[in-house]
């Protein structure tokens, strides 16, 4: 389990268009949203990612970068970025099962061609939105076991705004024996 304050684990991914991807070596002022989607074959995925992609620029305004990364590999990534016209969001492939596990990300089997008529990957990891202090430890982190219900990017730069302004510290790192 991750935990907040702490530092999270490596990662370093091929991207579609932006180059290496490599968390240790983020310029980001203040720090980066890390967004785990399910893959191509995911209809809310697309929706999802395309906010994403809206919202880049507002995340920049207040610092920090943005990436979207998923267990597809460059020609399903590739297809996704061009779906969702990705110009600003990074897109990132080939997120092995075993780094989605040690973001404690969920991983679900594939059952088949989707509503959008697109095959399943035989496994894949579930969607995870967290954002990062510059420093990679985790400040928020949201995972699910649904492609539904997940958290509103607008959302985030109201929250952002208000930590910012009241230096809230990220919540959630107690550890200890309760």
């Amino acid at each position: 389990m991750l935990i907040p304050r702490q530092k999270t684990p490596a990662l370093a991914l091929p991207t579609v268009a932006n180059g290496a991807f490599d968390l240790a070596t983020e310029t980001s002022q203040r720090g980066t949203v890390v967004c785990f989607y399910r893959g191509l074959h995911c209809p809310i995925c697309a929706t999802y990612l395309t906010e994403l992609e809206r919202q880049t620029p507002k995340f920049a305004e207040r610092g920090f970068g943005t990436i979207a990364i998923s267990t597809d590999g460059a020609d399903r990534a590739a297809a996704m970025a061009e779906k969702i016209k990705a110009s600003q969001l990074r897109i990132a492939y080939d997120l092995s099962l075993q780094q989605a596990r040690e973001w404690g990300l969920y991983l679900s089997a594939g059952r088949g061609k989707t509503s959008i008529g697109i095959e399943e990957p035989e496994l894949f990891s579930e969607p995870g939105v967290f954002i990062l202090r510059e420093d990679q430890t985790l400040y928020y982190g949201s995972v699910q076991t649904m492609p539904f219900v997940r958290p509103h990017f607008a959302d985030f730069m109201g929250a952002l705004d208000f930590t910012t302004a009241n230096d809230y510290p990220a919540r959630g790192e107690f550890t200890g024996e309760v």
